[in-house]
C-alpha cells in the first residue's frame, strides 16, 4: 500500500487520527490531526512531535505489549477544556503495519457526567439546609422548649417556613423532570398567548395587587398571537418571569408585560411573537446573566432564599421555551432593571431548518 493509499483510509476516519510507522515516525494524519497537533507532527519521531504524556504513555503500552490501548489527553482552552480519548491500536503483519492512533472528543460525555454530580450535590445541599433546621427544632420542642409556648409558636412558624420551602424545591424538581421529559414532543395545541398573560396576572393580582403588572397587549391581539403550545407550561412560564420580577423589582415598582408580533425573528427565521417581562430593579451585572438558566445558578444567594426561590425557575423556563421552539433573551444593566423576552413562532410558522 502506497503512501496515497495510506493516507486517504486515515482521511475517512471521522476523529483526529494518525499512524505511526515501525521506524516510529508519523507517517500520516488526517485533517482533522492536523488541526489538533498541526502539520508539522508529520515525518517527525513521534516521541519528539507529540510531547503529549497521555498519547505517548497509550503509544508506548501498545508497542510493549501489541495490543489495543486507551488512555486520556486534555486540551486546555480559554473557556474550557477538551477531552479526548486516546486509543492506541498495532497494525500488522501485513500492507500495513504501526500504530494507529485515534481520539475521539470525550467532552459532551464528561461535562454531562459533570452536570449529574452537581445536580446531586446541590439538592442535597438545598435539602440539608432546611432539613437540618427542622431536626434541630423538632429536638429542641421535645426537649427545654417542650412547656415553653411562645417559643413553641415561633419555632412551629419557622418549620412552616422550612417544610414549604422544601416542598417548593421537591415541585420544582418534580415540574423541571416532566419537562425535560417531554421536551422533545412538539406540543400541538393552538394557545393565544394574550389569553395566557391575562390568567398569569389575573393569578397573581390578589398577592402582587391589581395593579402591579401592567399588560400591554398593543397591536398584538387577536388570531397573529396565536402559537402551538401547552397552555399549562406557558402558563408555568410567565407566571415564573412575572413573579421573579415583582420579587427582585423593588417594592412599589411595576412590572411591565408587553405582547408584540415581528414578521421574522433573525434567530428563529419565522414569524413569531414576542413577550417582554420587564422590571424596574437594581438589574443584573453581565458576567452573571449567561448563567441565569443553570440550575442552582443565583446571582443573589442568601437573597432569593430568603424570597423564597429554589434556583430552578429559570431552568424550568428554558426547557420549556426550548420545548415550544422558542427562545429566551435577557437584557439588563446594573440599575436600570432587566428585562426578560420570550420569542415563540406563531401557528402556522415554517419550521426551522
Amino acid at each position: 500500500m502506497d503512501q496515497a493509499e495510506l493516507s486517504e483510509i486515515v482521511s475517512g476516519i471521522p476523529i483526529p487520527a494518525f499512524l505511526i510507522a515501525g521506524n516510529a515516525r508519523v507517517q500520516t494524519m488526517n485533517t482533522a490531526a492536523n488541526a489538533l497537533f498541526g502539520a508539522e507532527v508529520q515525518g517527525r519521531h513521534y516521541v519528539t512531535a507529540l510531547r503529549q504524556p497521555a498519547i505517548l504513555r497509550a503509544i508506548e503500552e501498545a508497542l510493549r505489549t501489541r495490543s489495543r490501548t486507551t488512555g486520556h489527553y486534555t486540551v486546555s482552552g480559554d473557556v474550557s477544556d477538551q477531552r479526548f480519548r486516546v486509543t492506541a491500536a498495532p497494525l500488522g503483519p501485513g500492507a500495513v503495519s504501526g500504530i494507529l492512533v485515534c481520539l475521539e472528543d470525550i467532552t459532551p460525555l464528561y461535562e454531562a457526567g459533570q452536570m449529574r454530580r452537581d445536580f446531586v450535590a446541590n439538592v442535597s445541599h438545598e435539602l440539608r439546609t432546611p432539613l437540618t433546621a427542622l431536626m434541630g427544632f423538632i429536638d429542641t420542642l421535645q426537649g427545654p422548649a417542650r412547656d415553653d409556648a411562645a417559643a413553641r409558636t415561633r419555632f412551629l412558624g419557622v418549620m412552616a417556613r422550612e417544610a414549604g420551602r422544601m416542598n417548593r424545591l421537591v415541585g420544582d424538581l418534580l415540574s423541571l423532570s416532566r419537562v425535560e421529559f417531554s421536551e422533545r414532543q412538539k406540543p400541538e395545541d393552538r394557545i393565544k398567548l394574550s389569553d395566557v398573560l391575562r390568567a398569569s396576572r389575573a393569578m397573581l393580582a390578589p398577592e402582587a395587587g391589581q395593579d402591579a403588572v401592567h399588560l400591554d397587549l398593543g397591536a398584538g391581539e387577536g388570531q397573529s398571537d396565536i402559537v402551538l403550545g401547552e397552555a399549562d407550561q406557558l402558563r408555568q412560564v410567565f407566571n415564573n418571569l412575572i413573579e421573579n420580577a415583582l420579587k427582585y423589582g423593588g417594592a412599589e415598582s411595576p412590572v411591565e408585560v408587553r405582547l408584540s408580533l415581528t414578521d421574522q425573528d433573525p434567530y428563529l427565521r419565522s414569524p413569531a411573537v414576542r413577550v417582554d417581562v420587564r422590571d424596574h430593579g437594581p438589574g443584573i451585572a453581565a458576567h452573571h446573566i449567561p448563567r441565569l438558566t443553570e440550575r442552582f445558578y443565583r446571582v443573589d444567594e442568601h437573597r432569593s432564599r430568603e424570597l423564597g426561590g429554589t434556583g430552578l425557575g429559570l431552568a424550568i423556563v428554558k426547557h420549556i421555551v426550548q420545548r415550544h421552539r422558542g427562545r429566551l433573551a435577557i437584557t439588563s444593566e446594573p440599575g436600570a432593571g432587566a428585562c426578560f423576552s420570550v420569542i415563540i413562532p406563531t401557528a402556522g410558522a415554517a419550521p426551522r431548518s
